[in-house]
C-alpha cells in the first residue's frame, strides 16, 4: 500500500490559505487603524472573570475610556478626512467579512 500525495494541490491549498490569512489580518489591522483615525476609538469594556489571573479595576476601565475620548478630541483631521477614514475602515471590514464568507462558501460547495 502506497500513499500518493498530490504536491501541486497541497501547495495550492497552502498558498491560498497563506494569502487569505495575510489578507484578512492586514485588512482588519488597516480597518482598526482607519477607525481610530476617523475618531471612533474602539473601547472594549472588560468582562469580569472570577478566575482571571489579572483583573481590570473599574478605575482602570474609566481611565482607558477617558484616554480614548481624549485621543478622539486630539485628532488633527478635518471632518471630511474623518469621514473618508471611516468609510475606508468599513470597507476594510467588509473585505474581511467577504473573504471569510467566500472561504466558507468554497468549503461548503467543495470547489
Amino acid at each position: 500500500m502506497t500513499v500518493n500525495i498530490d504536491w501541486a494541490a497541497f501547495f495550492q491549498v497552502f498558498g491560498a490559505a497563506l494569502v487569505s490569512a495575510v489578507l484578512i489580518v492586514a485588512c482588519y489591522a488597516a480597518g482598526l487603524r482607519l477607525l481610530v483615525r476617523g475618531g471612533k476609538v474602539p473601547v472594549v469594556h472588560p468582562a469580569d472573570f472570577e478566575d482571571a489571573i489579572t483583573r481590570i479595576t473599574p478605575k482602570e476601565a474609566a481611565r482607558a475610556t477617558k484616554a480614548a475620548k481624549k485621543a478622539a478630541k486630539k485628532n488633527p483631521l478635518t471632518p471630511a478626512q474623518r469621514r473618508v477614514a471611516l468609510v475606508g475602515a468599513y470597507l476594510c471590514f467588509a473585505v474581511c467579512v467577504a473573504a471569510v464568507i467566500v472561504g466558507l462558501f468554497i468549503i461548503v460547495m467543495h470547489f
